[in-house]
């Protein structure tokens, strides 16, 4: 379909498309629904190709701006939604002098005639941490859709262009974006009482039915290659929660590598029955004029306590987590700080479950636990996940304080800090990567972890994020 046809098209459809989308509201609400999910109120969105305006006026969001070729749905959404900025402009050669948080392409792909054109020209209104939304339909559902046309349930649209899953992912690719995770939903696209919500919300997220639903969901981060031209240093602030460890703290502090602009390290003691205070102290006075170090006592129980509390004293611009047992060498935190600052990912996770680990670095059962979480995980966030519970964690102070201000969402129920800081870079939307790290046998003291009774509080959080992720 050419662009001078979709024009004449959609201006055609402009005044029918509103009624048409008032009957189909289940559908479109869904699509809605799911992104707002990953949208928040401060965020700035565009949508492109935004019709008449309705799912934008929808969106979450503090600045938002459509863009749509149509000029009747331009002046239609501009009469229905005077509080929001449209313009009358082509996905493929669009130019706004703009930034924004997100980027939505709704049912778009199928219409345009050059996809690639559309993408690349995309970049323009992406600053480094911008994400990207992309909604098409299954073509498994072309028939049914056809039929649906032909007795006037669905509004008749012109032949679309024919795109799987991984033409999609090719095209952004080679566009220059990396798909970070996608996810597929809606079984049964209208609303039928009770059967509706179960396949909907319930089978679609299983494994086979989930081939079966009509929306496809892309989400998308710009490439590398484009973020390294705003590559810059970052300050770095490393914690490292310590509870009967007094062996490893001096080690610690020697083997803490350089990272950008500089490192502060943050020792935060918990409930030790060793001399793991007065180490630190000791440690903190000896190397004062060599290093930016702070101290801390927690008041609360937990790793997850420590960290939070070791977070709000950091002042840098990177927060990371570093274990006290040092079982992850202080020295691998360099690849965590490149993968961060050069946009490879925005927040980064250890997996220890890659390289050949020392004879006695975890036992048997716990590396049972850790498959069958990073398998669990996998599936509750849509993209591939190694290892859940490596301590090692990275993260931009201002996406946790971001994170902070949603807690609430899943509520403060970890008392490890891991699936906390996951499952809260998950709502964020940010893209989640791993970076293999070599895991070491302790040298000193041993394990704070107990197996079986925290096995049991990790499952249960995760009973309790399907329901806030999946089933939402």
């Amino acid at each position: 379909m050419n662009k001078e046809k979709s024009i004449i098209y959609f201006n055609s459809v402009a005044d029918k498309r509103k009624l048409i989308r008032k009957r189909n509201t289940y559908y479109w609400n869904d699509i809605t629904r799911f992104c707002n999910y990953f949208i928040h109120s401060e965020n700035s969105v565009i949508e492109i190709g935004c019709g008449n305006g309705e799912m934008l006026s929808e969106l979450n969001g503090m600045r938002k701006v459509g863009i749509d070729m149509s000029s009747a749905m331009i002046a239609n959404a501009k009469a229905n939604f005077p509080s929001l900025e449209f313009h009358e402009m082509d996905a493929e050669n669009f130019s706004l002098d703009k930034k924004f948080d997100v980027v939505i392409i709704s049912n778009l792909t199928g219409y345009l005639d050059d996809i690639q054109k559309c993408f690349t020209n995309l970049h323009q209104v992406c600053h480094r941490n911008t994400k990207v939304i992309i909604t098409s339909y299954n073509y498994l559902w072309e028939p049914a859709l056809k039929f649906a046309e032909r007795i006037g349930i669905k509004l008749k649209t012109p032949d679309q262009n024919w795109l799987t899953k991984a033409d999609l992912e090719n095209l952004l690719y080679v566009s220059g974006f990396d798909v970070y995770k996608t996810a597929n939903r809606q079984i049964i696209p209208v609303n039928i009482p009770i059967l509706s919500w179960f396949f909907n919300r319930i089978l679609s997220q299983l494994p086979v039915f989930n081939w079966f639903c009509i929306n496809h969901f892309f989400f998308a981060k710009q490439n590398i290659r484009y973020l390294k031209q705003e590559e810059k240093e970052f300050t770095v602030s490393v914690v490292v929660p310590a509870r009967n460890e007094a062996g490893n703290i001096e080690n610690a502090v020697k083997q803490l590598p350089e990272m950008g602009k500089g490192v502060e390290l943050i020792f935060i003691e918990g409930n030790s029955t060793d001399n793991t205070w007065e180490t630190i102290v000791a440690v903190s006075e000896k190397y004062k004029n060599t290093h930016n170090i702070k101290i801390g006592r927690q008041e609360g129980k937990g790793k997850g306590d420590a960290v939070r509390k070791g977070f709000a004293m950091a002042t840098g611009d990177i927060l990371m987590i570093l274990d006290a047992d040092l079982t992850v060498p202080p020295e691998d935190l360099i690849k965590f700080y490149d993968a961060i600052a050069l946009g490879k990912g925005d927040f980064i996770n250890g997996s220890r479950l890659v390289y050949q680990m020392e004879n006695n670095a975890m036992r048997f059962l716990n590396v049972l636990g850790n498959k069958f979480f990073s398998w669990a995980f996998t599936w509750l966030l849509s993209q591939s996940f190694k290892d859940t519970l490596c301590g090692t964690k990275v993260i931009f102070r201002e996406d946790y304080e971001r994170l902070i201000s949603n807690r609430k969402f899943f509520g403060d129920f970890d008392p490890f800090g891991d699936f906390d800081l996951i499952f809260g870079a998950y709502k964020l939307n940010l893209k989640i990567i791993e970076i293999p790290i070599r895991y070491k046998e302790r040298t000193y003291g041993s394990t704070n972890i107990s197996r079986f009774k925290h096995g049991l509080i990790l499952l249960r959080m995760c009973m309790f994020a399907a329901r806030k992720i999946k089933f939402y």
